[in-house]
């Protein structure tokens, strides 16, 4: 045993000295390999870029695509500002030669560990390399060119000059790149007049702008605010009463108004794709040269533009965005904002249940466009969902249930399909979840977070596309400084539904846009399918957003309106959204592009009666009146088996009568359906004394008792039925009782006869 625990260390021993030396030579001579590398100067020192992008003509895109326009002096800058930076993101700034070994070491133990990159321990020069020189991929060989650059600009540059050009650099969120952009954006004053909560809650930001903001976050950004003042406090650079007091001061923010900035332009929302894409800070975009070409038609953005404007959004924060479903390019987008609108995600209400209830539910069979449902009061697993009106409509088809926006409906079918594949089906369709959306409020678009326009609209192209579905983008392609091609956007469609599940759903989306919920486009003289979202505020009248998602045979057009801090709007989807959606597509009111339907879709005959009596799809009886016929769209996968019984046998007698005092007394329960013939003593016109048509329910007749004994005959047949089956009952009464005597047969003359 004691021999084995000694090979066992021995072997574990040379284990650990075997990868320290190969960990030790891979670091030294990668290294070695890029200690050529030089600083660009101009990288961390122009105040001043512009990005180049291209709409789909090759015609450049004429909008502010500068920024970081505005530089500021170290020296210009309040202490207690540079202070709260030093404090949360490198205690020892002044003290180290640019890299902090401890911390450095620590995290290169827990990136071994974890054989990833997961910890970057940077300092502040560490920082400003990685966002002037280098991209933001997550690899050994680029922190070690991050050293050696590092350690080059602290050579070059003295530590106020570093700092400066850090403070000028680090993005805040909302297009604002440095402490002079962000200080104007959020607070509406050059950065010399920061207080310290203010400049704390700047230093705070850094770290997530999107995680940490103040217009989306604003509880998660004072807490992350207070621990910077804690930090300040704790590092002697503010005293126990003035750390109380910004502790205790709320966030005041000042926003610069949507008119004045190009936060929601196309460009802007092209260079934050190109960040992604490139893997590289917008600075080194744009002193590479790289230039962007996009999906943009300058004729449909200034459309959609002109659509939204004319609309009158009443001030509130609005977008539009037009995406080509064939080569998944987003050809047009605009927003109206403080903030950027790309980067909120807002709750979907109704436009996500074609999405992530319906159409799964037919695709899996569920359902068919005429299923009906109940719609009733209901709890499931303690959640009671409520009516956009709080009222009930009792049985109405998924068809209706749709075009009226009605949500009992949704959660039943939501309960059918099963949360999970629902979500399933979302997340093909680029819906992202959070670990808590596990409940039947996901089925009217009650999510955690929520979508913003770009996944929602990007997911409707599935319908318009036969079932396959790819993330739109706005960037086609891109080349750097010497026209070289280093990104083509290659769409990868995967299918999500059948082409005949996506067709139904396009039929009962024209149907909205015709008579439903978005009737408001039901006079444009083009194909075009839509619904319409409202999100309540709960406990008020008014509402949070309003949504029109739209689609044509190639486009799909998406529509929001609302308030990116929450406050009120007296906005429907079916209202504002809609009309705006309208007044984009009037242009091409000549477009003759209609849905193709695939074979698997077809035209039959469904059992009207049954569908209104028992609720069911069964298909018709070849020799029922076409009156009780329905023509409806089914596909090849969902089309019942069944066929109704109704106008196959003898149609159904339900009557008593009785005679007293002298009269013959009737309660007949009549169908509408049937005909009933009722004579007395002979079967004969002569003796008809009552013709009963398109009559639903009780009928109660009343005839005198002529002799002592007197013969009631009813017959029964289907009205508007070329040889009907008959069927006739009997009644013999007398002024004393009544005897019954029901007979049913087949020859009506033979029975009469006997």
């Amino acid at each position: 045993m004691k021999k084995f625990i000694k090979y066992f260390i021995v072997i574990s021993l040379s284990c650990i000295a075997f990868c320290s030396i190969f960990i030790f030579s891979y670091f030294f001579s990668t290294y070695i390999r890029y200690s050529h590398i030089s600083l660009n100067t101009d990288s961390l020192t122009d105040s001043s870029l512009n990005i180049k992008i291209y709409d789909n003509e090759n015609k450049i895109i004429e909008e502010q695509n500068n920024f970081n326009n505005r530089y500021v002096k170290i020296n210009e800058i309040p202490n207690h500002t540079k202070q709260a930076f030093i404090s949360i993101e490198d205690k020892n700034f002044y003290k180290h030669n640019g890299i902090n070994k401890k911390r450095i070491l620590k995290a290169l133990y827990n990136n071994i560990k974890s054989l990833n990159i997961k910890e970057g321990a940077s300092t502040i020069s560490q920082q400003l390399i990685k966002n002037t020189h280098l991209s933001s991929e997550k690899t050994f060989k680029r922190k070690i060119k991050e050293v050696i650059l590092t350690k080059k600009l602290e050579k070059n540059y003295t530590k106020n000059e570093i700092l400066e050009y850090y403070l000028n650099i680090i993005y805040f969120g909302n297009n604002c790149y440095g402490i002079e952009n962000a200080s104007i954006y959020y607070f509406s004053k050059p950065c010399k007049e920061l207080n310290i909560e203010e400049s704390c809650m700047l230093a705070g930001l850094i770290k997530s702008p999107n995680s940490y903001s103040p217009i989306t976050s604003l509880d998660t950004c004072k807490k992350r605010r207070d621990i910077v003042i804690t930090e300040m406090f704790n590092d002697g650079y503010i005293t126990k009463s003035q750390e109380i007091k910004a502790k205790n001061s709320p966030i005041n923010l000042n926003l610069k108004t949507f008119s004045d900035n190009k936060l929601n332009s196309y460009s802007e929302a092209c260079i934050d794709e190109a960040i992604k894409i490139l893997k590289l800070p917008a600075k080194q975009i744009a002193l590479g040269g790289y230039k962007i070409h996009t999906y943009q038609n300058a004729e449909k953005q200034q459309n959609l533009i002109s659509a939204l404007k004319i609309t009158n959004m009443e001030n509130n924060d609005n977008a539009g965005i037009v995406i080509d479903s064939k080569s998944h390019g987003i050809i047009a987008y605009y927003g109206e904002s403080s903030y950027k609108i790309l980067d909120a995600k807002r709750q979907p209400g109704s436009v996500i249940k074609p999405i992530l209830v319906y159409t799964p539910a037919l695709n899996e069979d569920i359902i068919t466009p005429e299923t009906q449902i109940l719609d009733e009061e209901i709890s499931i697993e303690g959640y009671k969902p409520k009516n956009y009106n709080n009222s009930f409509s009792g049985y109405l088809s998924i068809k209706d249930s749709i075009k009226k926006s009605v949500n009992i409906p949704a959660i039943k079918v939501m309960n059918y399909v099963g949360i999970e594949n629902c979500k399933e089906y979302g997340k093909k369709l680029g819906i992202k979840f959070d670990e808590k959306d596990i409940g039947y409020p996901l089925a009217l678009g009650g999510m955690t977070y929520g979508c913003n326009i770009k996944d929602l609209a990007s997911a409707y192209t599935v319908f318009n596309n036969k079932g396959f579905y790819s993330d739109a983008k706005f960037i086609s392609y891109i080349t750097d400084n010497n026209n070289k091609l280093v990104y083509l956007h290659k769409p990868k469609e995967e299918r999500v539904f059948r082409e005949d599940s996506v067709y139904l759903m396009t039929d009962i989306l024209k149907e909205t846009a015709k008579n439903g919920t978005a009737r408001k486009l039901s006079d444009l003289n083009i194909e075009v399918a839509s619904k319409t979202g409202t999100v309540e505020k709960i406990n008020s009248k008014n509402n949070l957003d309003a949504w029109n998602i739209s689609y044509t045979p190639s486009e799909v057009i998406g529509v929001w309106c609302g308030n990116l801090d929450n406050s009120e709007i007296e906005i429907t989807g079916s209202g504002k959204p809609t009309i705006a959606v309208k007044n984009y597509l009037k242009k091409y009111d000549n477009n003759t592009d209609t849905f193709e339907k695939p074979s698997s879709v077809y035209e039959v005959d469904i059992d009207y009666l049954e569908l209104e009596k028992n609720h069911k799809v069964v298909l018709a009886n070849p020799s029922s009146p076409e009156r009780y016929k329905k023509k409806v769209l089914l596909s090849r996968f969902n089309t019942p088996n069944e066929i109704s019984s109704n106008f196959k046998e003898k149609p159904e007698i339900n009557v008593n009568v009785s005679s007293e005092n002298k009269m013959i007394k009737i309660k007949l329960n009549t169908e509408k359906h049937i005909d009933y013939k009722i004579y007395k003593n002979s079967y004969n016109d002569k003796n008809l004394i009552k013709n009963i048509y398109d009559s639903q329910g009780e009928t109660d007749l009343e005839f005198l008792l002529t002799s002592n004994e007197d013969k009631i005959i009813i017959v029964s047949s289907y009205n508007n039925m070329k040889d009907s089956p008959q069927n006739f009952k009997e009644f013999i009464l007398t002024n004393l009782d009544t005897k019954k005597i029901n007979k049913n047969t087949k020859n009506s003359k033979k029975w009469y006869i006997n």
